[in-house]
């Protein structure tokens, strides 16, 4: 690999060494159903690939957030589990997860995850449970369960990728105007097996109903959701570290790169 020096670059040594990130997993002992677990093992693979450690804590009930984090992942769940959390979610966490997503911190989050970071879940009986409200959208319960493999394909906002996964709910999930959806069903139900939309874009959360687990069958979407995240080394320079195909690069400055590492070959 071809090392540029210059006053502004560190060695690629002293760079690797600093480049360390902090997912928070949230509520792993309860929102955890199809393998979602996978997500998690897949996100820190690729980061090591690419010499970035990847540090992961977990966070359950009764638990303070620690948000000196990088990225958050909220697995899946059952209603029954969604309406446990609530009395924990309301003891301030949902504050906090507010203000994370407006600050631009990354959330992945699948299915009843997915559904939390809305306004609320009103059941197929027509009891309401008010949720996070974090994001435009709310979730309506169906007679129908939608389950099967399925695709969609992610928007230009997104990576522009086909993705595959499995999903499984009876929830139907609305987007409101202000929210674009992660992408367009191509085969099954996505959102609400009506308008075509499957899951949420929002600032830097990527919602979606994708079980299976959804990284490992679409790496090119792990990197969209690492992709861009700044780090703060001891000099204060900002590292803006690019996931660009199969490479990363490290820039502090648009005009000049350094790279540091190739992951050709690798796939998730």
């Amino acid at each position: 690999i071809k090392m540029f020096r210059t006053q502004k670059y560190q060695s690629k040594e002293a760079i690797m060494a600093k480049l360390k990130l902090k997912l928070v997993h949230l509520y792993p002992l309860f929102l955890n159903i199809y393998g979602d677990i996978g997500n998690v093992k897949v996100l820190k693979n690729r980061c090591e690939w690419r010499g970035i450690e990847l540090d992961i804590q977990q966070f359950n009930i009764g638990d303070k957030l620690d948000f000196g984090t990088d990225i958050f992942f909220i697995g899946g769940g059952q209603d029954f589990e969604q309406q446990v959390l609530l009395e924990d979610l309301h003891q301030g966490k949902d504050n906090e997860i507010r203000s994370a997503i407006q600050d631009g911190l990354p959330f992945l989050t699948i299915c009843g995850g997915y559904q939390l970071l809305g306004a609320y879940y009103e059941t197929y009986d027509g009891h309401r449970c008010d949720f996070i409200g974090a994001i435009d959208f709310y979730t309506v319960g169906s007679a129908r369960r939608m389950i099967g493999n399925y695709s969609f394909q992610c928007g230009d906002h997104s990576g522009g990728s086909t993705v595959i996964g499995f999903e499984n709910h009876s929830g139907k999930t609305w987007l409101g105007k202000s929210v674009q959806p992660l992408g367009q069903v191509l085969k099954g139900c996505g959102n609400n097996g009506e308008d075509g939309s499957e899951g949420v874009r929002y600032l830097n959360v990527f919602g979606t109903y994708s079980h299976g687990p959804l990284l490992p069958k679409n790496p090119e979407l792990c990197d969209i959701i690492l992709r861009g995240k700044k780090i703060a080394n001891d000099n204060e320079l900002l590292i803006a570290v690019q996931f660009e195909k199969n490479n990363i690069v490290i820039s502090n400055d648009k005009n000049k790169k350094l790279s540091v590492c190739s992951l050709t070959g690798k796939t998730g």
